[in-house]
């Protein structure tokens, strides 16, 4: 490949980034975990994307896995709802069109964390 295609390509790929980078600029929020702003989150127009945009933060600042139910109580506030397995954190709107979600903590049988998810639909 001559010296001038590849000035070209690298042109072209270097504006492509800069491209999606602004069509991305916005909407990858990242709000730091902050458990009492979590547990008297309500929904409302102000905040309704509150919980999913501190999700990341949630994920990388705790190990849920290490935790139990009294732990995750603490943490995260009484559940919306709950089974004997389950506890289901409501995250509200996730600021693309009519999207909601919940975060759902799974437990074994003496209370500690086996898994979570979240779950956008």
């Amino acid at each position: 490949m001559n010296f001038s295609k590849f000035i070209k390509y690298s042109f072209l790929i270097f504006g492509g980034l800069i491209l999606i980078g602004f069509l991305l600029k916005g909407n990858i929020i990242h709000e730091k975990f902050d458990s009492e702003k979590w547990k008297s989150w309500e929904e409302g127009e102000l905040q309704w994307s509150l919980r999913w945009d501190m999700m990341n933060s949630l994920r990388n600042s705790y190990d849920l896995k290490l935790m139990n139910k009294q732990e995750i109580t603490d943490l995260l506030g009484k559940p919306e709802s709950e089974t004997n397995n389950e506890f289901y954190y409501y995250l509200g709107y996730a600021k693309r069109g009519i999207d909601t979600g919940s975060l759902t903590v799974k437990f074994d049988t003496f209370g500690k964390v086996t898994g979570f998810r979240v779950f956008r639909g």
